[in-house]
Protein backbone atom coordinates (compact mmCIF):
# COMPACT_ATOMS: atom_id res chain seq x y z
CA UNK A 1 0.00 0.00 0.00
CA UNK A 2 1.27 3.46 -0.92
CA UNK A 3 1.82 5.71 2.13
CA UNK A 4 -0.89 8.29 2.68
CA UNK A 5 -0.05 11.62 1.07
CA UNK A 6 -2.54 14.49 1.31
CA UNK A 7 -2.41 18.00 -0.13
CA UNK A 8 -2.18 20.69 2.52
CA UNK A 9 -5.59 21.91 3.67
CA UNK A 10 -6.75 25.35 2.62
CA UNK A 11 -7.14 27.94 5.40
CA UNK A 12 -10.94 27.64 5.28
CA UNK A 13 -10.78 23.91 6.12
CA UNK A 14 -10.24 24.59 9.83
CA UNK A 15 -10.61 27.28 12.46
CA UNK A 16 -7.69 29.73 12.65
CA UNK A 17 -6.80 28.25 16.06
CA UNK A 18 -5.57 25.10 14.26
CA UNK A 19 -3.49 26.84 11.58
CA UNK A 20 -0.42 26.78 13.85
CA UNK A 21 -0.62 23.00 14.19
CA UNK A 22 -1.08 22.57 10.45
CA UNK A 23 1.94 24.83 9.82
CA UNK A 24 4.11 22.46 11.90
CA UNK A 25 3.63 19.69 9.34
CA UNK A 26 6.61 19.96 6.96
CA UNK A 27 5.14 18.30 3.90
CA UNK A 28 2.28 16.20 2.60
CA UNK A 29 3.43 12.71 3.69
CA UNK A 30 0.80 12.41 6.42
CA UNK A 31 1.02 8.61 6.53
CA UNK A 32 4.77 8.70 7.17
CA UNK A 33 4.43 11.39 9.83
CA UNK A 34 1.64 9.53 11.62
CA UNK A 35 3.80 6.39 11.64
CA UNK A 36 7.02 8.14 12.78
CA UNK A 37 5.66 10.07 15.74
CA UNK A 38 5.04 7.13 18.13
CA UNK A 39 8.73 6.20 17.86
CA UNK A 40 9.71 9.81 18.55
CA UNK A 41 7.50 9.88 21.63
CA UNK A 42 8.93 6.58 22.85
CA UNK A 43 12.57 7.61 22.35
CA UNK A 44 12.01 10.93 24.11
CA UNK A 45 9.83 9.82 27.01
CA UNK A 46 10.14 6.08 27.72
CA UNK A 47 13.64 6.39 29.27
CA UNK A 48 12.49 9.00 31.83
CA UNK A 49 12.47 8.17 35.52
CA UNK A 50 9.47 8.88 37.76
CA UNK A 51 10.82 12.22 38.99
CA UNK A 52 11.33 13.52 35.46
CA UNK A 53 7.92 12.20 34.40
CA UNK A 54 6.31 14.24 37.18
CA UNK A 55 8.38 17.37 36.42
CA UNK A 56 6.56 20.66 35.76
CA UNK A 57 8.54 23.54 34.31
CA UNK A 58 6.45 26.06 36.27
CA UNK A 59 3.70 26.05 38.91
CA UNK A 60 0.30 25.30 37.42
CA UNK A 61 1.76 23.71 34.27
CA UNK A 62 1.22 20.11 33.29
CA UNK A 63 3.77 17.48 34.24
CA UNK A 64 5.55 15.54 31.51
CA UNK A 65 3.16 12.63 32.16
CA UNK A 66 0.18 14.96 31.89
CA UNK A 67 1.42 16.25 28.54
CA UNK A 68 1.68 12.66 27.33
CA UNK A 69 -1.77 11.83 28.70
CA UNK A 70 -3.13 14.91 26.94
CA UNK A 71 -1.65 13.62 23.68
CA UNK A 72 -3.59 10.37 24.17
CA UNK A 73 -6.84 12.20 24.93
CA UNK A 74 -6.49 14.62 22.02
CA UNK A 75 -5.57 11.80 19.62
CA UNK A 76 -8.77 9.98 20.54
CA UNK A 77 -10.86 13.09 20.03
CA UNK A 78 -9.22 14.03 16.71
CA UNK A 79 -9.60 10.44 15.49
CA UNK A 80 -13.27 10.37 16.48
CA UNK A 81 -13.85 13.62 14.61
CA UNK A 82 -12.01 12.17 11.62
CA UNK A 83 -14.24 9.07 11.68
CA UNK A 84 -17.50 10.98 11.99
CA UNK A 85 -16.73 13.51 9.29
CA UNK A 86 -15.15 10.98 6.92
CA UNK A 87 -18.34 8.91 7.17
CA UNK A 88 -20.34 11.99 6.05
CA UNK A 89 -21.93 12.47 9.47
CA UNK A 90 -23.00 16.11 9.54
CA UNK A 91 -23.91 16.16 13.25
CA UNK A 92 -22.05 19.06 14.90
CA UNK A 93 -19.37 17.71 17.22
CA UNK A 94 -18.69 19.41 20.55
CA UNK A 95 -15.39 20.89 21.62
CA UNK A 96 -13.46 19.72 24.66
CA UNK A 97 -11.60 21.50 27.42
CA UNK A 98 -8.21 19.81 27.63
CA UNK A 99 -7.50 21.50 30.95
CA UNK A 100 -10.60 19.92 32.47
CA UNK A 101 -9.64 16.45 31.18
CA UNK A 102 -6.21 16.27 32.85
CA UNK A 103 -6.99 16.33 36.61
CA UNK A 104 -9.54 13.48 36.66
CA UNK A 105 -7.26 11.31 34.50
CA UNK A 106 -4.59 11.18 37.23
CA UNK A 107 -1.81 10.68 34.68
CA UNK A 108 0.88 11.31 37.30
CA UNK A 109 -0.13 8.11 39.10
CA UNK A 110 0.69 5.98 36.06
CA UNK A 111 4.11 4.79 34.88
CA UNK A 112 5.38 6.78 31.92
CA UNK A 113 6.04 3.57 29.95
CA UNK A 114 2.33 2.73 30.26
CA UNK A 115 1.36 6.16 28.90
CA UNK A 116 3.81 5.75 26.00
CA UNK A 117 2.24 2.37 25.15
CA UNK A 118 -1.21 3.95 25.31
CA UNK A 119 -0.18 6.69 22.89
CA UNK A 120 1.25 4.09 20.52
CA UNK A 121 -1.98 2.07 20.64
CA UNK A 122 -4.20 5.09 20.07
CA UNK A 123 -2.01 6.26 17.18
CA UNK A 124 -2.07 2.78 15.63
CA UNK A 125 -5.85 3.02 15.62
CA UNK A 126 -5.70 6.47 13.99
CA UNK A 127 -3.38 5.12 11.30
CA UNK A 128 -5.66 2.16 10.58
CA UNK A 129 -8.63 4.52 10.22
CA UNK A 130 -6.74 6.95 7.96
CA UNK A 131 -5.33 4.22 5.74
CA UNK A 132 -8.80 2.77 5.20
CA UNK A 133 -10.52 5.96 4.10
CA UNK A 134 -11.57 6.29 0.46
CA UNK A 135 -10.12 9.26 -1.44
CA UNK A 136 -13.38 11.22 -1.45
CA UNK A 137 -13.57 11.10 2.36
CA UNK A 138 -10.56 13.41 2.69
CA UNK A 139 -12.50 16.38 1.29
CA UNK A 140 -15.54 15.97 3.48
CA UNK A 141 -16.36 18.68 5.96
CA UNK A 142 -18.22 18.80 9.20
CA UNK A 143 -18.56 20.89 12.33
CA UNK A 144 -16.37 20.58 15.43
CA UNK A 145 -16.31 23.11 18.24
CA UNK A 146 -18.76 25.24 16.26
CA UNK A 147 -16.39 25.60 13.29
CA UNK A 148 -16.17 23.99 9.87
CA UNK A 149 -13.39 21.44 9.50
CA UNK A 150 -12.31 18.92 6.86
CA UNK A 151 -11.05 15.40 7.38
CA UNK A 152 -7.83 16.41 5.62
CA UNK A 153 -7.33 19.26 8.10
CA UNK A 154 -7.92 16.87 11.00
CA UNK A 155 -5.11 14.61 9.75
CA UNK A 156 -2.74 17.58 9.60
CA UNK A 157 -3.89 18.84 13.01
CA UNK A 158 -3.28 15.40 14.52
CA UNK A 159 0.33 15.40 13.34
CA UNK A 160 0.94 19.08 14.10
CA UNK A 161 -0.51 18.80 17.61
CA UNK A 162 2.00 16.11 18.57
CA UNK A 163 4.82 18.09 16.93
CA UNK A 164 3.79 21.13 18.97
CA UNK A 165 3.91 19.24 22.26
CA UNK A 166 7.21 17.52 21.44
CA UNK A 167 8.67 20.99 20.84
CA UNK A 168 7.24 22.19 24.18
CA UNK A 169 8.80 19.18 25.91
CA UNK A 170 12.17 20.01 24.34
CA UNK A 171 12.06 23.75 24.91
CA UNK A 172 10.24 24.26 28.21
CA UNK A 173 10.84 20.93 29.93
CA UNK A 174 14.43 20.70 28.58
CA UNK A 175 14.00 17.11 27.40
CA UNK A 176 16.46 16.03 24.75
CA UNK A 177 15.33 15.41 21.26
CA UNK A 178 15.80 11.75 20.31
CA UNK A 179 16.80 12.45 16.72
CA UNK A 180 16.53 14.85 13.83
CA UNK A 181 12.99 13.69 13.01
CA UNK A 182 11.66 15.27 16.21
CA UNK A 183 10.47 18.25 14.19
CA UNK A 184 7.79 16.07 12.57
Amino acid sequence: MKPLCLPRPDPDESAPFYHGYIAKVPGEQIGAYLAEQPGLVERMLAPLDAATGNFRYAPGKWSVKEVLGHLCDAERIFSYRLLRIARADTTPLPGFDENAYVPPAEFDARPIAELVREFQAVRASTIALAEGLPAEAWNRRGQASGKSISTRAIAYITVGHVSHHLAVLRERYRLSSPDALAAV
